[in-house]
């Protein structure tokens, strides 16, 4: 529990069970700020009733709890500039519930719900801001467009940032195209700046796969209407009794010749019969 020279310690006792109970169940439109180490001061963001001059803004006040509280009530002050016929151009607030219709027994709730009431109606009669009073008694529709006015400016809540989806998944997908740019620049082979020894042949380019034919990713590509991927290489293919297999030339030409002898052996049997 909090202690403070300021405040006797069943106030501060009280106090924790009253602010426990504001954070819990705050009231319609105020949340309470606490500090823990200090309960003379507490803070408030009240937000602007819907129909005033105030709606859509948010404003940020103070109490001030004197050494006597609660025999005596505590000060109000608005931190965020306000125009209103009963709060000063410091921010001081002028309410009866706060002078001398103050009582003991009331509570912290009930002073932050009457301050918020005061922006749905003011008290032009007790007024701090003379300026504000007699625009609201003289012509309503002036006070309110100057009330929104200093209400746009001043107690506009700050837009949240947004972390942009959009940028990062632009910056990733510019980092992989330059990977993979990168990668097919370094695996590229220069073939006019290749040697290739005269007595192996080097392959065309060929749409073809390492087996023979077009894998099932070129069909696929080829049926969807597009051509099918030329790639080159350098690599010899595999060459058996000085044929090369990819030309379709019988790995052994001695086969034919021995097949031939038998079939001529076949035919002389025959004839000696």
């Amino acid at each position: 529990m909090a202690t403070n020279e300021n405040l006797p310690p069943n106030v501060i006792k009280q106090l924790a069970k009253e602010l426990k109970s504001l954070h819990e169940s705050p009231p319609e439109g105020i949340k309470v700020g606490v500090n823990d180490d200090d309960f003379s001061i507490i803070h408030a963001d009240i937000e602007g009733p819907d129909g005033t001059p105030y709606e859509n803004g948010i404003f940020r006040m103070k109490l001030l709890l004197p050494h006597d509280f609660p025999q005596l009530p505590p000060q109000g002050f608005f931190l965020t500039k306000i125009f209103h016929p009963n709060i000063s151009s410091d921010g001081k607030i002028c309410v009866n519930t706060l002078k001398r219709d103050w009582n003991p027994s009331l509570g912290l709730r009930h002073v932050l719900v009457v301050v918020r009431c005061l922006l749905i109606e003011p008290f032009p009669e007790s007024a701090l801001n003379e300026q504000a009073a007699k625009m609201l008694l003289e012509n309503y529709e002036d006070y309110s467009k100057h009330a929104r006015l200093i209400t746009g400016i001043y107690a506009k809540p700050k837009p949240k940032q947004k972390s942009g989806p959009i940028s990062e998944s632009t910056t990733a997908l510019n980092v992989d195209q330059s990977s993979n740019t990168s990668v097919a620049t370094s695996g590229a082979v220069d073939l006019k700046n290749t040697t290739v020894p005269s007595a192996v042949p080097v392959p065309p380019c060929s749409t073809t796969s390492s087996k023979g034919g077009p894998n099932s990713t070129d069909l696929a590509t080829a049926e969807a209407g597009g051509n099918l991927p030329v790639t080159c290489s350098t690599k010899q293919q595999p060459v058996v009794g000085g044929v090369n297999r990819k030309e379709g030339v019988a790995a052994h030409p001695s086969k034919p010749l021995a097949e031939k002898k038998k079939m001529d052996a076949r035919k002389k049997s025959l004839k000696r019969l």
